[in-house]
């Protein structure tokens, strides 16, 4: 059986997130068969501008870059600020949909998971980064998409929500064709 890699991206910095502990535990609890890295470094990307991507960009964009384009899938896990995603996230996403059509994003099977202190539950943030990942060219499974919101439930604790968490990445992993809406 073939090692299916997926990389997360992860949509908060705080180091004591909620978001970030989830992808660990995705990490660390994935399926046989299954390796799952957390991208590194989105931290240190400077925001998109293409005066600084032509022909080479700065070492940080060429750093995440890579360890999406190794992947087989790419997974956001992201809150909700001011609702919709962190800057973060969208600024990942940017450098990942360049060279345009070839970015480490094109073709690659795409989800949204995570949890926000909210009542809403991260849906927009998870809304727009995946309308962001479809136009930088990801095929994105709209279906697989989880938000939970985090204000009365322990995420990390509860087997039926982590369950849930659980079932968008192996639903994600056993991706194997066009969505319907795509055909």
């Amino acid at each position: 059986m073939s090692q299916t890699r997926v990389a997360i991206l992860v949509g908060s910095l705080r180091a004591d997130s909620l978001n970030r502990k989830l992808a660990e535990k995705l990490r660390d609890q994935a399926p046989d068969g299954v390796t799952v890295d957390i991208v590194d470094g989105l931290e240190h990307l400077p925001f998109y501008n293409e005066d600084d991507d032509n022909g080479s960009a700065p070492e940080a964009a060429d750093h995440v870059r890579r360890q999406v384009a190794l992947a087989d899938r790419v997974l956001a896990v992201t809150p909700e600020y001011n609702g919709t995603m962190p800057a973060v996230l969208n600024n990942a996403i940017d450098w990942l949909s360049r060279p345009y059509g070839q970015g480490a994003l094109s073709a690659k099977p795409f989800a949204v998971v995570g949890t926000t202190p909210t009542p809403y539950g991260g849906k927009w943030a998870h809304a727009d980064a995946a309308r962001s990942a479809n136009v930088a060219g990801a095929v994105v499974l709209e279906d697989v998409t989880v938000s939970q919101s985090g204000i009365d439930v322990d995420v990390l604790g509860d087997p039926e929500v982590f369950g849930a968490l659980e079932a968008a990445l192996v639903k994600l992993v056993n991706y194997e064709g066009v969505p319907s809406s795509a055909a």
